[in-house]
């Protein structure tokens, strides 16, 4: 079944804001359907459109402004380069020397590079997505289009053809403005099914009240064209109107069971699902051929050893999140059951094909008029920036002149008003001043010894450090740890019960963590990725790897919220097995703490989570084999010490979405070994990030979107003492929502209740 998605725009303060994403798959739909069902896919018979409510009240581009909007560039098309090039300039795009960001266009010779705005494109196995695309040209033919790899500006995939859209942010929002509906686009004898219509119209109306009517088409003008332009209307939810327009509708009600849960052992599992296929049909959605093939020699095997009656168990390719059972009043009943819910683990992860992104730049640190710096020879100054002046050197019978040339150099003031300028030449010797300094530090004076003193104090702190480092990798490396065993059932079995799907990245950072923890040496490594990407999720597997074997798992996190939220994480994954899981933070009483260090001291509990409390010398653990740290670059240097001790003798994980420059530098030499996650997890949305002057009226749209789909929003401020007075400012802008103050000052009992 060939399926489509039409997404929506997004609505945010500024009205409705167009994504490039959203706007390829918008417009990749609408070309689909103006050319009906003579290009492969939908909307050809059998055909999927899957639309939020949202998306139809929104106007889809007419054909006159895609023309305005798009340029479709096809394999031995006859276009031009220089039209080409004329069409990038006139569509918002910027010429440069290498692509490296959305909107770039470069042109070298015959070939043009584009990294465009989410371009639809017809490959070889069908319509997608694309960023960056290469142009080859012949003359004025195009030889060949290709998809550009970022990393290596290598090409990829081959195209036939690709829909350029345009870089103009104005001429995008008109165009996304003014259409037809795309229930008008719909070819006739259509089926419609529509998923809890009743909260689908509390969402229409509440997004076009906000949208303010542009660019819109009104609730009941939608629910019109979609009972007009369809054969077949099916209303499927919890709740249906039985009134109005609906009065006459047939009603069907599904009896609808979850999926039974089946033994962790193969064995067993496959007798349950005969049992199971005896009494009615069962369908099992198997993702690979290889899940099919171990299905079916499980029942086999359980059929001759029970040699009871057939059962009707049919096989198909295809992916089903979560099973169900259907029951009839018969007693018959219909099963569709996922493969990974009969074998016992979690689905393989399926990445869909998404967006590149940009290259990350180099970073540098640009040095602005005013800025202290560091001299490497005279100290700390501050910089007034650059001056012209002419150059002093020695003439040479190539250059008899008096003229040496004119350089620029960089005029930095030190202690007592004295300016000492050094030529850009010597650059590689200043750079910005970063410290831990309250306020300014003081400007170093040109000629004294303390500059010296304090870069050989530095010098010594470094080979201090560095002696400590190498004893504890010394130590690490010739200390016998604990050398877990490959994974039980119970193990399988939890992760098995993970409500999501791993990504592949994830995947390969836990077989990676595992290899670590079935060595005999200590494992140290450090676990980068976004916040949301599965660093949590991974500690947890392998702290049950670490209690299931006996061992105690410490997890050290800075803020006293991430403590609360790290152990309700755990108490819930952990729910069901005999593991005891305990908090230390500022929210427990001292009677509280005594009490739960009492107990980690005796091993009656396995995980305890904390602030930095855990690292005080009054903390003993009765066996410590994991130690979690959590962001570990917002703990002080003290807290560093006492986890730098603990590294030679426990298995350490450290978790971070920015790890300080020490620690990266530690991993990229092989001191720590790092895993990254990159991919993000399926189906999560880009985060927007807006930046604007405050307007009521903008900060009370985003909070009555958000609350709309019933979510939660965090307003951050940045004072204590007026804290109150904002949380009463968004009071009055969304007297409908719930507003509650949370700060670092608050008693404890009242922050835990926040």
């Amino acid at each position: 079944v060939e399926a489509a998605l039409f997404p929506a725009l997004e609505l945010t303060g500024a009205g409705l804001t167009v994504s490039p994403e959203a706007l390829a798959q918008r417009l990749e739909v609408v070309q689909r359907l103006s050319a009906g069902a003579s290009e492969k896919g939908f909307p050809a018979p059998g055909g999927v459109l899957v639309a939020p409510i949202q998306a139809l009240l929104q106007s889809a581009p007419s054909a006159e402004a895609q023309r305005r909007l798009l340029l479709r560039l096809a394999r031995n098309g006859r276009v031009g380069l220089t039209n080409l090039v004329r069409w990038l300039d006139a569509a918002g795009y910027s010429r440069v020397e290498e692509i490296e960001e959305p909107g770039d266009f470069a042109v070298r010779g015959g070939v043009v590079d584009v990294f465009a705005l989410g371009a639809p494109a017809l490959g070889a196995e069908g319509p997608t997505i694309v960023s960056a695309v290469r142009v080859d040209f012949f003359g004025d033919e195009i030889e060949s289009l290709h998809v550009i790899d970022l990393d290596s500006m290598g090409v990829d995939e081959a195209l036939e053809r690709v829909d350029l859209i345009s870089a103009d942010a104005e001429a995008v929002q008109r165009a996304g403005a003014h259409g037809a509906s795309l229930l008008e686009l719909l070819p006739q004898g259509v089926v419609a099914m529509v998923w809890e219509l009743v909260e689908a119209l509390q969402q229409a109306r509440g997004f076009y009240e906000r949208a303010g009517g542009e660019g819109v088409v009104s609730p009941p003008r939608t629910l019109e064209l979609l009972q007009r332009r369809t054969k077949a209307l099916a209303l499927v939810g919890q709740l249906v109107p039985r009134r109005g327009a609906f009065a006459k509708a047939r009603r069907v009600e599904l009896p609808l069971d979850p999926a039974p849960t089946f033994s962790p052992r193969s064995g067993e599992a496959a007798r349950e699902l005969l049992e199971l296929g005896r009494s009615g049909e069962v369908l099992v959605a198997c993702e690979r051929d290889a899940e099919a093939s171990r299905l079916r020699a499980l029942l086999g095997e359980a059929q001759r050893e029970e040699g009871a009656a057939s059962a009707t168990i049919r096989f198909v390719r295809a992916a089903l999140p979560a099973g169900f059972v259907v029951r009839s009043g018969d007693g018959a009943a219909v099963a569709a059951l996922g493969a990974h819910e009969v074998l016992g683990r979690s689905r393989s992860a399926r990445l869909r094909p998404r967006l590149q992104s940009a290259r990350a730049r180099d970073a540098f640190i640009e040095m602005q008029p005013g800025d202290l710096v560091v001299h490497a020879e005279h100290g700390i100054g501050r910089y007034l920036g650059l001056e012209t002046a002419r150059a002093r050197r020695l003439a040479t019978r190539w250059d008899e002149s008096d003229d040496a040339g004119l350089e620029e150099r960089l005029v930095i003031e030190f202690a007592k008003g004295v300016r000492v300028r050094v030529p850009v030449a010597q650059i590689d010797k200043v750079q910005k001043h970063i410290g831990a300094f309250r306020g300014e530090p003081p400007l170093s004076t040109v000629g004294s010894t303390r500059w010296r003193t304090q870069k050989e104090k530095v010098r010594q702190a470094v080979r201090d450090l560095a002696a400590q480092l190498l004893r504890v990798q010394a130590l690490r490396e010739h200390a016998q740890g604990v050398a877990y065993p490959e994974d039980t059932p119970w193990q399988r079995e939890f992760e098995a019960a993970f409500p999501f799907e791993e990504t592949e990245d994830q995947l390969a950072a836990l077989a990676e963590i595992k290899r670590d923890m079935r060595r005999p040496r200590p494992m140290d490594r450090l676990l980068c990725g976004d916040v949301g990407f599965g660093k949590t999720e991974l500690a947890i597997r392998a702290a049950f790897k670490t209690v299931e074997y006996g061992k105690q798992v410490a997890v050290v996190a800075p803020t006293t919220v991430l403590v609360e939220q790290h152990e309700r994480v755990f108490r819930e994954r952990f729910a069901g097995y005999p593991f005891c899981v305990e908090s230390l933070s500022r929210l427990k009483s001292p009677a509280q703490q005594r009490e739960i260090l009492r107990r980690l001291a005796r091993g009656q509990v396995d995980v305890v989570v904390g602030t930095h409390r855990l690292l005080s010398k009054d903390v003993r653990f009765a066996d410590l084999g994991l130690l979690v740290v959590d962001e570990e670059q917002r703990f002080g240097v003290e807290h560093k010490q006492r986890l730098l001790e603990q590294r030679a003798t426990v298995d350490v994980l450290t978790m971070t979405a920015t790890p300080i420059p020490r620690t990266l530098h530690m991993s990229m030499l092989g001191l720590r070994d790092i895993s990254s996650l990159t991919t993000p997890p399926l189906d999560r949305r880009a985060i927007v990030t807006e930046v604007a002057p405050w307007s009521d009226d903008r900060v009370r749209q985003a909070i009555e979107r958000e609350l709309a789909r019933e979510g939660q929003v965090y307003v951050v401020h940045n004072r204590v003492r007026s804290i109150e007075r904002m949380a009463q400012r968004i009071r009055e802008l969304a007297p409908e929502a719930r507003v509650v103050v949370g700060h670092g000052q608050m008693p404890p009992r009242q922050l835990e209740q926040v």
